[in-house]
């Protein structure tokens, strides 16, 4: 049994702190709103963002960071990446000194292209190998839930990853370890930003072919990025490439995906962005730095280009996916 700091209450911080608790471990989880810090502490409840899924007594809720994060054996981070430097600033001499850092934040952060990884490094002034990443087919309700699910815990450190695969091994999660940070990061980053192609080719009406021609695509270009900035190639044919790409791919619980989807059926992007009810859609912010960052290491990414003009620029979303389907004609594997 180890102390968990969960810092972050939204759908996916709660059930995380939940799984932590499943695996019999003491868990403190950080809310920014009082009121909802009350309810987990309370009720054991998060209403506002699981309804009416149970909490462990063994989770309790607090708006204090400082008791959140004091005598934590791990640090768990669950806010969104675009706000991660900001709360990790004010966090960051609050955190133990041996305490392995979690990230469960899957973006690029817009300013600075850093991965969350190295955003963590480097703002909180911790040596690498005591980050890790939290990832993989992990849709928060479903896990809620007791659903079985798998995840991938990466970190430079086996020791550290280990550490941490022994106290998120609920019943119902079962964690496997890698060493491939990068692969991973990019994995979890690309994946929302073709979910969105993927919702917007639901949302006009297309089936199961082009749904499985905008996975493979996708990671296929997922892949290209991540092999130029130094990932293993096995990490995306796994649960932090593969798997977490289908799940958000396809999944109506995906915010990206259902995002797509309201794009399609003619809603802007101030529209769509109502219909996640105040949760984040990773994937719109993390178009435009993905594509920076493919742009500066001569990777195409034609399926991100598209996602990024219908975000950003304006484009229309029926002459952006066909235009993907007018590329010039290529051999698929170089």
């Amino acid at each position: 049994m180890v102390q968990v700091a969960v810092m972050g209450a939204g759908s996916w911080g709660t059930t995380v702190a939940k799984v932590f608790a499943d695996a019999n471990n003491g868990v403190r989880l950080w809310a920014r709103r009082a009121e909802i810090a009350e309810d987990i502490r309370t009720n054991h409840r998060n209403s506002a963002y699981l309804g009416d899924v149970e909490l462990p007594e063994s989770v309790d809720g607090t708006s204090d960071p400082g008791e959140a994060l004091s005598g934590a054996d791990i640090v768990v981070l669950g806010v969104p990446s675009q706000s991660l430097r900001d709360n990790l600033s004010q966090w960051r001499d609050l955190i133990p000194a041996s305490a392995p850092v979690v990230s469960l934040a899957k973006g690029i952060e817009h300013s600075t292209g850093m991965r969350m990884s190295q955003l963590i490094a480097d703002v909180a002034d911790i040596p690498s190998d005591r980050v890790a990443v939290l990832t993989g087919p992990n849709l928060a309700k479903e896990i809620a839930q007791g659903q079985p699910a798998a995840t991938v815990v990466a970190c430079e450190n086996m020791d550290r990853a280990q550490l941490i695969q022994a106290a998120v091994a609920a019943p119902y999660f079962r964690p496997y370890t890698n060493t491939d940070v990068i692969g991973c990061e990019i994995a979890g980053t690309c994946k929302n930003v073709i979910a969105l192609a993927s919702g917007i080719a639901a949302g006009m009406g297309y089936g199961s072919n082009t749904a499985a021609t905008v996975i493979t695509r996708g990671l296929a270009e997922t892949t290209r990025l991540a092999l130029e900035l130094g990932a293993d190639p096995r990490t995306l044919a796994g649960l932090a490439g593969m798997g977490d790409l289908v799940a958000t791919c396809t999944s109506p619980l995906s915010r990206n995906r259902t995002f797509g989807e309201r794009l399609a059926k003619g809603e802007t992007p101030e529209e769509a962005a109502k219909a996640t009810k105040g949760q984040v859609a990773e994937g719109v912010v993390s178009s435009q730095s993905v594509q920076q960052i493919a742009r500066d290491h001569g990777v195409d990414m034609p399926i991100t280009d598209a996602v990024v003009g219908v975000c950003h620029e304006g484009a229309d979303v029926t002459e952006a996916m066909m235009g993907l389907l007018g590329r010039s004609r290529k051999a698929e594997v170089n």
